[in-house]
């Protein structure tokens, strides 16, 4: 308890708030500009932090790394590009809003949602430190495996009315994640000699690839805004009493991500999807999915928030980073001299509750700047695109270009943009193959070493038992809702 009052007192110091104020600031800058996302900018911050006291160094990072998620739904909802992996499920129905001049609400929706996800991450954190070693401890290979396969299953729900389709763009991105060396065996697979493509393609390169480009070319095509409407009114507040609406919707993604944030190695990349599958599966109407739901935009930001107070239970208390920027954050707490462990817990309490506490105030500074920021940035979106279009694509170029400093990061931007402009254009799911690329890694891994370690015993493992049960009992609840959804369509077709 005493721990507690001393981070509570830290944490209201003029100092503290103030740099956490600026890695706010910053994280909005970053978040902002497409394809950048958490990496990098905690990898700008390292520097800055070498020789600061440890509390004021945590508010400088937390305060960069919370509010990343929120920020990075300007570029996700205005222009169908993805802020950062966390926020490519956005796009589906954040961009369609925004298409309809409905920007500011899609931002207003996510803005507020990623506050009260981030909340709750942050409350679970604050409740889970006495328990969280014994939960870590008892996800192995196996269970590791069993929830990858569960961001596949998404891959029907996603592909609508196509799952054949949605199956083939899943094993595209599956043979793009293959690209490299092999996560379990000392070998290189589809190089074809190229000494760049030894170490896969970049997941920024991908993202970008299959949603960026598409949208950029079609934009320039038609010479048009990215709104139809030029009176963006005052959508957002609309936007704040959607996510009130659908609050128990906000609830459930939040723990999801909190869950999915908790796992070592899944993080940002799938959790959006995760969260957006399971809104789709879970609603009787959702013939407005993709074209501009407010539940789709909701969904994937609550947990995607969420999910940072998650990924900081496995880096604090075992060193184990549950994501690309947690591992950033990891090399942060090490340059400050601190040993993460199970330790964390005993010796240095007091610097986890700044930690948490530092993040609940970071998510709360973070969307409110965003929601007064939200209305004259929306007006970008009534703006000529033919304007915006060489500002974006220096960026995205830019992004890219920092995957490993060569021109083959170009060239491969190119190729998967053109395979992302094809998939647009014959109506095959590009999240399907974007889920396929994250989880072909971790996939082929898992099942290498639950082989290995326990021969087919893992399969009568009680985790892998229940995760096969809730796969299933999703799959069937879709493939029911579809062939209920074809029957009536013919029923109305016949009257």
């Amino acid at each position: 308890m005493e721990a507690f009052f001393h981070s509570l007192t830290v944490l209201l110091t003029p100092s503290h708030l103030l740099l956490l104020i600026a890695g706010v600031v910053l994280g909005l800058c970053v978040g902002i500009l497409p394809g950048l996302g958490g990496i990098v900018g905690m990898t700008i911050l390292l520097p800055v932090i070498y020789g600061m006291d440890p509390h004021n160094a945590f508010a400088l990072l937390i305060g960069m790394v919370a509010v990343i998620p929120t920020s990075d739904t300007f570029p996700s909802v205005m222009m169908g590009i993805p802020g950062s992996s966390a926020s490519q499920a956005t796009i589906m129905d954040g961009y369609p809003l925004a298409r309809k001049g409905e920007a500011a609400r899609a931002l207003g929706a996510a803005f507020t949602a990623s506050l009260i996800g981030g909340l709750i991450g942050a409350a679970v954190l604050t409740l889970i430190i006495p328990i969280a070693r014994p939960l870590v401890l008892a996800f192995g290979s196996p269970e590791l495996f069993m929830l990858a396969v569960l961001g596949m299953s998404m891959v029907g729900v996603l592909s609508g009315n196509q799952p054949i389709k949605g199956i083939i763009g899943a094993g595209i991105g599956l043979m793009l994640g293959a690209i490299g060396d092999a996560p379990a065996v000392t070998e290189y697979r589809y190089t074809f000699g190229i000494d760049y493509l030894m170490d896969g393609i970049s997941l920024v390169i991908v993202g970008l690839g299959l949603f960026a480009f598409p949208e950029i070319i079609d934009l320039l095509i038609k010479g048009r805004p990215i709104s139809e409407k030029a009176e963006l009114g005052k959508g957002w507040l609309d936007g704040v009493k959607d996510t009130i609406r659908h609050k128990f919707i906000v609830l459930r993604c939040a723990i999801i991500g909190v869950v999915i944030g908790f796992i070592p190695g899944l993080g940002g990349s799938v959790v959006d999807w995760i969260a957006y599958g399971h809104i789709i599966q879970t609603s009787k109407d959702r013939e407005l999915f993709g074209k501009g739901d407010i539940r789709g935009v909701i969904a994937p930001e609550s947990a995607n928030n969420a999910k940072e107070g998650g990924g900081l239970i496995p880096t604090f208390l075992f060193g184990i980073p549950g994501s690309g920027s947690m591992a950033v954050f990891l090399g942060g707490l090490l340059i400050l001299g601190i040993q993460p462990g199970p330790s964390m817990v005993t010796e240095n309490v007091d610097l986890l509750y700044t930690a948490i506490w530092s993040l609940a105030l970071a998510n709360i500074f973070g969307a409110g700047l965003a929601l007064v920021l939200s209305k004259p940035i929306t007006k970008l979106t009534v703006v000529p695109f033919s304007y915006l279009a060489p500002f974006m694509i220096l960026i995205i170029t830019f992004a890219c270009y920092q995957a490993t400093y060569s021109w083959g990061d170009l060239i491969a931007l190119l190729l998967v943009g053109i395979l992302g402009w094809l998939m647009k254009q014959f109506g095959w799911p590009r999240p399907a193959a974007l889920i396929g690329f994250v989880l072909a890694g971790n996939l082929e891994q898992y099942l290498f070493i639950s082989v290995q370690r326990y021969g087919l015993g893992w399969l009568t493992r009680p985790g892998v038992i229940i995760m096969t049960v809730i796969i299933i009992a999703s799959l069937s609840a879709s493939i029911v809702y579809q062939k209920k959804l074809k029957t009536t369509g013919q029923t109305a077709a016949k009257g």
